[in-house]
């Protein structure tokens, strides 16, 4: 595989993982790093970059996803979409730096967006977990292998 293959691969697998569609990024950036053809640094910035993107973009989604609440086809109910933005109030900001679990963090950075976070607050903490989410993976696959 190509350099520039395998960080679009791993690029494109982060960006989907941090939407809400169904992806893992995890494995790739494994297998690349198991598979030694470029700088672990690079693979983690490059994993980290296209995850904090998806992030941004489930955030600009729920910016304008407001708009939309009353319409029969919105996939969330009323009473949901409270009690996502009262569980976002009762934690704050602080619980962006969760941004990077599996399950809670893509839906959280979506409330985040709704919740109309600040950008730069929201980059910031969003990316200090990702960063150190990958980082960690990453040197706990380099350790072992």
């Amino acid at each position: 595989m190509s350099d520039l293959a395998a960080y679009a691969s791993l690029f494109l697998a982060s960006l989907l993982a941090a939407t809400l569609v169904p992806a893992q990024s995890e494995s790739v950036l494994a297998g690349l790093i198991l598979a030694g053809g470029q700088p672990v640094v690079a693979l983690v910035a490059v994993a980290s970059l296209g995850n904090i993107l998806g992030s941004i973009l489930n955030w600009l989604i729920g910016r304008g996803v407001e708009r939309y609440r009353d319409k029969r086809w919105f996939p969330a109910s009323q009473a949901q979409l409270a009690r996502a933005q009262t569980q976002y109030q009762r934690f704050g900001y602080w619980s962006l730096l969760l941004a990077w679990v599996p399950i809670i963090g893509d839906p959280l950075t979506l409330v985040a967006g709704i919740m109309r976070e600040p950008l730069w607050r929201f980059l910031l903490l969003v990316s200090i977990g990702k960063i150190g989410r990958y980082a960690v993976l990453a040197a706990g696959i380099d350790a072992v292998s």
